[in-house]
């Protein structure tokens, strides 16, 4: 009997969330918007308006949801 769950079995979700990351995680692409906005974040967020906030989110997720499945095929391969 297999023991591995239905989960194990789905494909990675990785090569797409790079996908996203590479284009509209970075665009426009040059400068790479989404560096900018964090180094303002770094920088003390002084000024920052809603917009702009609305704009980290949407350039951020991407990369965050790379980051996270990265950590999960991670997880599901050593652990």
């Amino acid at each position: 009997m297999n023991t591995k769950s239905k989960i194990d079995n789905k494909p990675s979700l990785i090569p797409r969330f790079l996908i996203f990351s590479l284009t509209l995680g970075l665009a426009p692409w040059s400068p790479p918007h989404i560096i900018g906005k964090v180094k303002w974040l770094f920088g003390g967020a002084v000024g920052m308006q809603p917009m702009d906030w609305f704009d980290l989110v949407l350039h951020g997720t991407p990369w965050i949801l790379l980051f996270g499945a990265i950590i999960w095929e991670g997880k599901k391969k050593f652990f």
